[in-house]
């Protein structure tokens, strides 16, 4: 079954769980339409991508890690969208949350997709109980303090910002769970593929900084300025657009070099190539 197939069905099936037979009818189905469409599906995608290079001997326990990866990813853009962060009226091409919802259905839709990742490696720890915790403790330590997604949205209220800790906190702790999850979930030790993950989240963060800069809310399907509004840090204050341009170039190419030995390794490696290309801007392409 294709990585997209596998993910779908994994996603559909966590949320059918989690809405329930008589569960308050607003907010269960604002937590399909928290998830749904599901935009690239990059971070699932990566995480199936890293186990099948790892021989992915536990298929069942991958796809658990993908959905419970992609809720937590899910659950950061509604709270992200939210009056008191961006205020951010379109996600995904279609009204946010708290704009279709309301605000209280959207704090409650994303603290109840957190806990549903979670809920999902629980349930799938049966086969491999000791790879599951694994697998749980590596999504909590990027997800919260003070390595995950929380600290990297904690840094937009500091008065003094270290752009590359911001970038890694904020994009790239969900890519280096990614990547090291993949890994877990097929059996290899999870450290060595921390450099492949913060990459590839480097590279993310770039290329989003160059796109909310150079292209309109039609080509996003979500706000475009953003950073210029909320005086956010980002690359293209930092290095201007072809510095920017420049060092997605560089991030990229040491992604591929930092590729650990495993037996999918040139799999994995045109994969990240072919990712590489589907995040470029169009604007800056000729430049990288």
């Amino acid at each position: 079954m294709a990585f997209e197939q596998r993910i779908e069905a994994a996603m559909a099936a966590a949320i059918a769980r989690g809405q329930g037979s008589e569960a308050p009818s607003k907010l269960a189905t604002a937590l399909d339409y928290a998830v749904t469409p599901g935009g690239a599906r990059i971070r699932p995608t990566l995480l199936l991508s890293v186990a099948t290079a790892c021989g992915d001997d536990r298929p069942a326990l991958s796809d658990a890690a993908a959905v419970a990866l992609e809720l937590i990813h899910c659950a950061s853009l509604v709270h992200d969208d939210l009056p008191c962060f961006d205020d951010a009226e379109i996600r995904r091409g279609k009204p946010t949350v708290h704009r279709a919802y309301s605000e209280p259905l959207a704090i409650l839709t994303g603290d109840s997709l957190i806990v549903m990742g979670f809920e999902v490696l629980a349930r799938a720890a049966a086969d491999q109980p000791q790879r599951a915790l694994q697998l749980v403790t590596a999504l909590a330590v990027r997800t919260g303090m003070p390595m995950g997604i929380c600290a990297g949205q904690g840094w937009e209220s500091e008065s003094q910002i270290n752009l590359s800790a911001y970038h890694r906190a904020k994009t790239g702790a969900l890519f280096i769970a990614a990547t090291q999850m993949g890994a877990i979930a097929a059996g290899y030790e999870a450290e060595p593929w921390e450099e492949l993950g913060a990459r590839i989240g480097e590279a993310f963060q770039v290329a989003d900084d160059l796109r909310d800069a150079l292209c309109d809310a039609a080509t996003l399907g979500k706000p475009a300025g953003q950073d210029e509004i909320h005086a956010r840090p980002n690359a293209v204050r930092e290095y201007g657009v072809e510095g920017a341009a420049k060092r997605l170039k560089d991030i990229l190419g040491g992604a591929i070099a930092s590729i650990p030995s495993c037996p999918g390794e040139a799999m994995l490696a045109e994969m990240v190539r072919r990712y590489a290309e589907k995040i470029v801007p169009a604007q800056v392409a000729a430049r990288v």
